[in-house]
């Protein structure tokens, strides 16, 4: 079984996704940490991201597992570094290369062969997995992402900083080439900006039938 949630930033996807794994008892896979920890790779390499040539060579070579929903790249795990404002400020113009989807869209889907999941991110009930079981799509106004997110405690950034690089991040998703940030027309839409974390599980629970 494949539950795919989609949406942009600070809608609450990673956290109901991890909820709802838990009281199903399935793998959760968060999509985001692949381009991220690919990203964190880069720049600690120095190469300049703008150069996709380079950028798809490189990660090629980047051995990506996941471990306990935990991101382990060339056997290290680097969970706690994922959310770094470095890797933020780039993580957008490194997933939006087309060859780089492809690249981590066969690697999850290679994870998932043989389980039951429920993954999120931004195109994983539009490209995929399309077919996907279940399918839903978060949303929240631009304020109530920003404030997730800064109250998250993992960026240096104000909350202003916070919300116009969320505006940005959600622009480059919703007009790149492939993997767009889009709504499924199958797709369960929720508005999650008046919503408490627990309602939305429970509108998501209340639709699967496991």
């Amino acid at each position: 079984m494949v539950i795919a949630i989609d949406g942009p930033a600070g809608t609450g996807k990673s956290t109901i996704a991890g909820i709802v794994s838990k009281k199903l008892g399935i793998t959760y896979l968060n999509s985001g940490s692949f381009y991220r920890a690919l990203t964190l790779a880069l720049n600690e390499s120095g190469i300049d991201t703008s150069d996709s040539a380079a950028v798809v060579e490189f990660c090629r070579k980047q051995k990506l597992d996941y471990v306990d929903s935990h991101l382990i790249l060339n056997g290290v795990d680097v969970e706690s570094h994922l959310h770094d404002d470095e890797v933020s400020a780039r993580v957008a113009q490194v997933s939006s290369i087309v060859e780089i989807r492809h690249l981590v869209n066969e690697i999850m889907r290679g994870l998932t062969e043989n389980l039951d999941i429920i993954c999120e991110g931004r195109d994983m009930t539009t490209v995929v997995f399309p077919n996907a079981d279940y399918k839903f799509y978060l949303d929240a106004s631009i304020d109530v992402q920003a404030q997730r997110r800064f109250s998250q405690g993992v960026s240096k950034m104000t909350l202003d900083e916070v919300r116009e690089a969320i505006r940005k991040r959600d622009e480059i998703d919703r007009n790149k080439a492939e993997g767009a940030l889009r709504i499924a027309p199958d797709a369960v839409y929720v508005d999650t900006s008046s919503l408490t974390i627990e309602s939305v599980c429970e509108i998501i629970l209340s639709k699967i039938r496991f």
